[in-house]
């Protein structure tokens, strides 16, 4: 069971959202920023995310006709601009992931630096500001979710308190939640990534994927929100990309389900509460005001 369950359009069971974190090679660079330029090994496996993963990707979506969310740091928006180009071209998002897919808990008190030159990038690049924000590895800080909301941006896509989208309010405002959850990231099954602290034991294609599937087969049956999080460099590979675009396709033809930008969803929200047909689960902000005492 899904409390508050959302009525998809169309009479859709469950919306889904494959989105892609693009990072290329934007994690060497944060994690080893001293000798980064000489590691031509973790570089070049970041670089096959927009070289080789996302044409790709970009193909599969357009054989399919569906639009989707993309997460990149504004440094990748600068370094791989043909890639941002083909992105756009084919009608999908691209919301904001940092610059330099920074920490926003080691880098607190600093945010203001780091989001608004990524913010910057997406304005020189893309030619509009992002409507949504996923925090580098989901560490969304209060810091953070005041710019989000100083800066008008629609959702975030950082926390967990629910199976489907929530609302967040705070002090300063409100704004969407497209939640998160480890068990839909492809980083336990794939993530061998010694270099910045990650030694996950490499699965095969099918066990790696199989989960994903189980959890879609739960959101599906409960009418709810199965989204994916995923990187180019990991689940783009020849293998492991076959297996989501068939699943993709057989998902279309067999099943009632509505595939969407997470700004589509937000602004499918924004329509519901309009009509006065459905209201969000609200979350409010900060949860708690210091750290429980010892």
């Amino acid at each position: 069971m899904i409390r508050n369950p959302v009525p998809w359009p169309n009479g859709a069971r469950c919306a889904v959202a494959i989105t892609f974190d693009m990072d290329a090679d934007s994690l060497i660079h944060i994690a080893k920023p001293q000798d980064s330029h000489r590691r031509l090994y973790p570089a070049s496996m970041g670089r096959y995310g927009p070289g080789v993963a996302i044409p790709r990707i970009l193909d599969t979506y357009q054989r399919l006709g569906v639009q989707q969310s993309f997460f990149i740091p504004g440094w990748c928006l600068e370094t791989y601009p043909e890639t941002v180009e083909a992105i756009l071209k084919g009608g999908h998002e691209i919301g904001h992931h940092g610059y330099l897919h920074e920490d926003p808990i080691t880098t607190y008190g600093s945010q203001r630096e780091w989001f608004e030159r990524a913010l910057d990038a997406h304005l020189r690049i893309c030619g509009e500001a992002p409507r949504g924000y996923r925090a580098p590895v989901y560490n969304i800080t209060d810091e953070v979710l005041d710019l989000l909301i100083e800066h008008g941006f629609r959702y975030d896509s950082s926390m967990m308190a629910d199976d489907i989208p929530y609302r967040v309010d705070t002090a300063n405002g409100q704004l969407y939640e497209m939640p998160v959850h480890w068990g839909t990231d492809d980083w336990p099954p794939f993530a061998h990534y010694e270099e910045i602290g990650y030694m996950m034991p490499v699965k095969s294609p099918s066990e790696g994927l199989a989960a994903f599937w189980e959890e879609f087969e739960a959101q599906y049956a409960a009418g709810g929100f199965f989204m994916l999080i995923v990187h180019p460099f990991l689940t783009g590979r020849l293998a492991r990309w076959q297996q989501v675009e068939a699943w993709m396709a057989r998902t279309m033809e067999t099943r009632d389900v509505w595939f969407t930008t997470l700004s589509g969803i937000a602004d499918h929200l924004d329509a519901l509460q309009a009509e006065g047909a459905w209201q969000p689960t609200v979350e409010s902000l900060p949860y708690v005001d210091s750290p429980p005492a010892a």
